[in-house]
């Protein structure tokens, strides 16, 4: 336990000289028209990801390196998009040359050739989903937590990741928490916060799947997966462009047009999730978890988000018409 509360001590003191330098160097998110935050705030906070999944690296053994590898593509790159727009070429090269790392660590490789196309779709298309999803104070710290909590909970009955990186992402996840998780966020994580995190996740995530065969793990990123898809589909009909920033997420209905607190929308979704990965674990756990009650589970969860969204949306139809 000694270890975890050192770590804990450099986490905040490496942070806290994250602040000093972003602060002197002009590292900050100003407001536009399709933010949720409305303040000069420092931007790059979840450099803290990255680098305590480095620090794990480095003290307990060096243990895989391609994973690492790729983490640090991830960190680089998205640290240089924070600082000055990077090119959408750069930035898909970047995270097909991770991601290919990750799966080299993983021995994905050897797998049938149509397993891996699916692999690759699916993990670039979570990463950018995750990375779209931090748009509001808390939101990415809270369901981080959500996530790892999980993935922590099942590695004790059953390992199939280090139990040090687990506990050590949770730190670090807590210590952001604490400069972001408020009604006015001292950082944002960035997207070298959001991008190397997701990277982790899909990483734990991989190693689940691997581990014990069953893709229904997946269920454990439903709440952003279904609005993430939903939401492209509803771009899609409009005739935008999907990789272009908006405010059209669930999320940013509740939170820019109805008003909610930003801290209480990120509470919702990560309450969800929650109670999401609990039903999936008990599922698993009394040997009822199949493909058809994956399937009629994650139908089931799209049935009621497209109901909370139509009278979301509806809410503020009439919140428009008043006023």
């Amino acid at each position: 336990m000694l270890i975890y509360f050192l770590f804990t001590i450099v986490l905040i003191f490496l942070l806290l000289v994250y602040f000093r330098i972003a602060d002197h160097f002009n590292i900050i998110d100003k407001p536009n028209h399709r933010s949720s935050h409305n303040t000069v705030t420092i931007r790059g906070g979840g450099i803290i990801f990255p680098i305590t999944a480095l620090l794990w690296f480095l003290y307990f053994g060096f243990t895989s390196p391609w994973a690492i590898a790729g983490l640090g593509i991830m960190a680089v790159v998205s640290f240089l998009d924070d600082l000055k727009p990077v090119s959408f070429k750069v930035r898909i090269l970047a995270h097909l040359a991770a991601v290919s790392f990750l799966f080299w660590q993983m021995q994905l490789f050897n797998l049938p050739w149509f397993y891996i196309v699916f692999a690759y779709l699916l993990t670039i298309g979570w990463i950018n989903a995750f990375n779209f999803m931090d748009g509001i104070n808390g939101i990415t710290a809270f369901y981080s937590l959500v996530a790892l909590t999980s993935f922590l909970w099942i590695n004790q009955t059953l390992p199939f990741a280090p139990t040090e990186l687990i506990i050590l992402l949770i730190i670090s996840v807590l210590v952001f928490s604490f400069f972001n998780a408020r009604k006015k966020a001292l950082t944002f994580a960035g997207d070298v916060g959001s991008v190397t995190m997701a990277f982790l996740l899909a990483w734990l995530m991989i190693a689940l799947m691997l581990k014990t065969s069953r893709i229904e793990y997946i269920l454990f990123f439903a709440v952003y997966g279904i609005d993430t898809v939903i939401t492209i589909i509803y771009r899609l009909k409009r005739r935008e462009n999907i990789f272009e920033a908006h405010r059209l997420h669930l999320f940013q209905l509740l939170s820019n047009e109805l008003r909610w607190p930003h801290v209480s929308v990120s509470a919702v979704y990560a309450i969800t999730q929650f109670f999401i990965n609990l039903v999936t674990i008990w599922l698993f756990s009394i040997g009822m978890m199949s493909i058809t009650v994956f399937a009629a589970f994650l139908f089931l969860l799209t049935l009621l988000y497209l109901f909370v969204r139509f009278r979301v949306e509806s809410n503020i139809q009439n919140k428009r018409r008043i006023s």
